[in-house]
């Protein structure tokens, strides 16, 4: 009973619709009529700017941390569960409603910002080399859409390399990193074809209301 409302609140804090929530009380507007289109971090900064941005692009990093971090330490624990499955379950599920959120028709973002979050808090390192390719492949070539899918194939392979080095593999936080990614990788679809087409927008230009 416990771990299903731990998964409840985790799905809930991951569904809040940060960008949606910031173009209506900060500029009256609906994110999703502008840009791409997409209830994410990316199209926030190029419609509402630089600020806003990187504003819901922390707060949706912070909802897949607080999920694995703070969530399962809160709720009381099930006898049958171990802490790290109950904070593996927990991220899986603020990932599906960052994704899939209940507020917005189960259309939301793409799971990048959530999904750092709560590797961040499960395999800190691996995260950080994630985002750091990341960074190198979105500002080297201008494409959010391609350093996301490569950091999202990158990660579960950070997450073996450091477990097999550490001799600490986590098998279920490997196998979350590779559902995760997969995830991601299939959120961006349309703009892989838009990649392969050179039809890809540029990270920086904007598509003001």
């Amino acid at each position: 009973m416990w771990l299903l409302l731990l998964l409840l609140i985790a799905y809930l804090l991951g569904s809040i619709p940060t960008s949606i929530i910031a173009g209506k009380l900060l500029r009256g507007i609906d994110i999703r009529d502008f840009g791409s289109h997409n209830p994410g971090a990316t199209n926030t900064f190029r419609v509402l700017g630089k600020k806003i941005g990187v504003g819901v692009g922390l707060i949706d990093i912070g909802k897949g941390f607080l999920a694995v971090v703070l969530l399962p330490s809160l709720i009381p624990a099930d006898s049958w569960t171990t802490l790290e499955l109950r904070r593996i379950l927990a991220g899986f599920a603020a990932v599906a409603g960052h994704v899939w959120t209940v507020f917005a028709g189960f259309k939301g973002g793409k799971g990048v910002g959530a999904a750092f979050g709560v590797f961040l808090g499960l395999a800190p390192l691996p995260s950080l080399f994630a985002a750091a390719v990341w960074s190198a492949l979105t500002f080297g070539t201008g494409y959010v859409s391609l350093g996301s899918v490569i950091a999202a194939l990158a990660l579960p392979a950070a997450v073996i390399a450091e477990g097999i080095w550490c001799h600490n593999l986590s098998a279920p936080v490997a196998f979350l990193a590779g559902i995760v990614g997969l995830l991601v990788v299939v959120r961006h679809k349309s703009n892989i074809s838009r990649l392969l087409r050179g039809e890809e927008n540029r990270f920086g230009r904007r598509g003001k209301p």
